[in-house]
């Protein structure tokens, strides 16, 4: 019971700050079900379906904050919802699955870190084929792992400097929600096994994710927090990469 519990307390955060920075936080949750040692077949289709909750939840608060911008983003959808779709249909072998996972947990551990912050003084204008490259990138990526992409997708708009955080964050959002749906389509063509745990999971995720959008398009501030989440995704990613448990 004590694990249950304290495994609900860290989505309830992990929702949290992620949907505070226009995230669906399926890498967040991928971690936490790594440390408690949730099969891979699961965690998948579980990150996925928590990811549409939350990154819905966030990009009405960020969207309703006027920072969303459909020039940027249809290029990137565009080329990530049909190859999401064909990621969810590959399935990875669970070492191989932890290992990668692993790696693409340090994005997020290195922008918690070191550049929650960031800031964009002059934007640029976007291309549109980089912008294709990118999307079917990463839209493959998410649906063979479980993730919405929002991790890998904000410190690309970030370092091209196409859009300014509150910007960054309503894209992704709305990115991580079309893949994520896009990726489940994939995955139901083979089969989802999800846990008898999944209503209370959704309705945790959904209430952090509520919270931490509506204060992070209000310009919350989180430091703290944020060096917490970073911490446990830099335990999870040790285990995944460096453990075989």
């Amino acid at each position: 019971m004590e694990n249950l519990v304290l495994f609900f307390s860290l989505l309830f955060l992990v929702a949290f700050l992620y949907a505070s920075v226009g995230h669906g936080g399926a890498s967040g949750y991928l971690a936490l079900m790594a440390l408690f040692n949730v099969a891979p077949a699961v965690m998948k289709p579980t990150a996925l379906l928590l990811n549409l909750f939350v990154s819905l939840t966030s990009f009405i608060q960020f969207y309703r904050g006027g920072h969303f911008r459909w020039r940027i983003f249809w290029p990137f959808a565009a080329a990530s919802i049909p190859l999401a779709y064909l990621g969810g249909l590959v399935m990875v072998d669970a070492v191989v699955y932890k290992k990668i996972l692993g790696v693409l947990l340090l994005i997020p551990i290195v922008r918690f870190f070191f550049f929650g912050n960031a800031k964009v003084e002059e934007k640029r204008k976007n291309n549109l084929a980089l912008s294709l490259l990118v999307g079917g990138s990463i839209g493959f990526l998410s649906g063979l792992i479980g993730i919405g992409g929002g991790i890998l997708l904000s410190p690309v708009l970030l370092l091209l400097k196409w859009t300014d955080q509150k910007q960054t964050a309503a894209i992704s959002a709305l990115f991580i929600f079309v893949n994520s749906l896009s990726g489940l389509a994939g995955q139901f063509t083979k089969g989802i096994q999800f846990t008898t745990d999944m209503y209370a999971y959704v309705v945790i995720a959904f209430a952090g994710g509520l919270c931490g959008a509506y204060l992070g398009a209000l310009k919350f501030r989180q430091t703290i927090l944020k060096n917490v989440l970073a911490s446990v995704l830099l335990v999870a990613a040790y285990k995944l990469l460096f453990t075989t448990a």
